[in-house]
């Protein structure tokens, strides 16, 4: 399977160090995000794809140290350029292992190659080595204090150049750099959107379960540079990424009100879109941003609202006796999908943008709640509850059903901005603790992502810019 994918690219192709930030509330802004600075790109004529996955499982793709021009002090690492090369490829070779499509030998077994053998590698050296994909590259120290980091990709058995780019970046930003050209890699190998150089917003939870402490939280996509966004003072809940990555969308109790914040990371403004004295939950964004669903209790029923993001009358777009939560848009914003009581038992229901054509889709045994739609439009993840709690996918129509779990307690799944990966919490059994957990479409690729104390409601965000 192997030599077949090869022979298939041959005829296809021509050619921040992570720190403990302060806590802070959101009142105080966070610095702006700002974009990546590329310096350096280049692609060969043709795209390839390939739909095989077994066919990548056991491609070697050997990735050394990055190398540098001359060894520097930098902020990013107290052992200089050189160290700091290392790191960076340790960071590539993680997110390529861990996405579950490759097996990449990282820097701690390789020779490390001098800078003149970036642009000219030893193709004969690493074939010997068994490797059928080099990645290779350097990062420079600049006067300003900024690091430049080129990446590229060859195939060794072509002797060719696939793809390179390079980017500037603060020296407390080199993991977006290591991000960044893992992203290339695996854009450039399997012709898929990227989903490294994103981030994740999750609720931090300390405490004791009587009186537990819910802060809203961010990371970067393994799990690195962790931040505490709000103190804990009010309890927050369930994050959403606005679709351009500019905003936080979450539900906050304060003197046991309801409230509904979007915050912008720019200017560290906050909105508030709207205060309620009844239960209200789940809020999401709609896939242009202007509007936001979110549930809500009156008079013994919960139904489902939309509100434009800036705030304003809300429309009501359930009406049934029982409970209708969550809210799901389609890629294209012209579905939701849901979950509902009015059959007698949480079912996932799909209907119109503006409410209309509600049905129902789940039929499979066990009951099936949190409902996301992929980004790519054809699957949709849920929590199915039979007994225990797993994450599952299923069609749009509700068939193909497809449990990835096997925990005691695992819901609310979140999915990868390429919608590869599904992010999720999981309760320990006896314990209580909760942390947030990674798997693949496949159900065989499942990690935990460290996070410094309990956490649960993950969203994952769009790409960085």
């Amino acid at each position: 399977m192997k030599a077949a994918a090869l022979k298939a690219i041959g005829a296809l192709l021509l050619a921040t160090a992570s720190s403990h930030a302060v806590a802070q509330d959101l009142s105080a802004p966070l610095p702006e995000d700002v974009p990546v600075e590329t310096v350096d790109s280049a692609t060969g004529e043709r795209d390839i794809v390939i739909t095989d996955e077994a066919a990548w499982s056991d491609i070697g793709i050997a990735i050394p140290a990055f190398a540098t021009d001359r060894e520097r002090a930098t902020p990013a690492n107290a052992d200089g350029t050189g160290a700091l090369g290392r790191e960076i490829a340790r960071v590539i070779t993680a997110n390529l292992r861990n996405n579950g499509l490759f097996k990449p030998v990282g820097p701690d077994s390789l020779p490390q190659p001098a800078f003149s053998a970036v642009r000219a590698p030893a193709y004969g050296a690493w074939s010997g080595q068994g490797a059928e994909m080099l990645v290779q590259g350097y990062v420079t120290a600049r006067d300003d204090g900024r690091l430049v980091v080129g990446c590229y990709l060859y195939d060794v058995q072509l002797q060719q150049q696939l793809v390179k780019e390079g980017w500037v970046v603060a020296a407390g930003d080199w993991r977006r750099a290591a991000h960044k050209c893992s992203d290339l890699i695996f854009s450039r190998l399997t012709g898929e959107s990227p989903f490294f150089d994103s981030r994740i917003a999750y609720i931090a939870e300390t405490g004791p379960k009587d009186r537990r402490v819910k802060r809203l939280a961010v990371m970067d996509s393994d799990g690195a540079n962790h931040r505490f966004l709000t103190l804990g003072s009010a309890t927050a809940l369930t994050p959403r990424y606005s679709p351009d990555y500019s905003k936080i969308l979450y539900l906050s109790y304060v003197d046991g009100n309801p409230r509904i914040y979007v915050y912008d990371i720019g200017s560290g403004k906050q909105t508030l879109v709207t205060e309620n004295r009844n239960p209200t939950i789940a809020p999401r964004w709609s896939p242009d941003g202007k509007h936001i669903l979110y549930s809500m209790g009156l008079a013994g029923n919960t139904d489902i609202y939309r509100i434009p993001a800036t705030g304003g009358t809300a429309q009501k777009l359930t009406d049934n006796p029982g409970i209708d939560v969550g809210g799901s848009y389609s890629p294209d914003g012209r579905q939701i999908v849901f979950e509902s009581d009015r059959s007698g038992s949480q079912q996932c229901y799909i209907m119109d943008a503006d409410g209309k054509n509600q049905k129902r889709i789940s039929f499979f045994g066990g009951r099936c709640a949190t409902p996301e739609w992929s980004p790519r439009g054809e699957q949709i993840a849920f929590t199915r509850i039979a007994g225990d709690f797993n994450v599952a996918v299923m069609n749009t129509s509700g068939g193909g059903v497809r449990v990835l779990t096997k925990g005691w307690q695992d819901e609310a799944p979140t999915w990868a901005p390429n919608g590869r990966i599904i992010q999720f919490f999981r309760t320990e059994k006896n314990s209580g603790r909760s942390g947030i957990w990674q798997v693949d479409l496949t159900g065989q690729n499942e990690r935990r992502l460290p996070t410094p104390v309990d956490a649960s409601d993950p969203a994952w965000g769009p790409i960085r810019p």
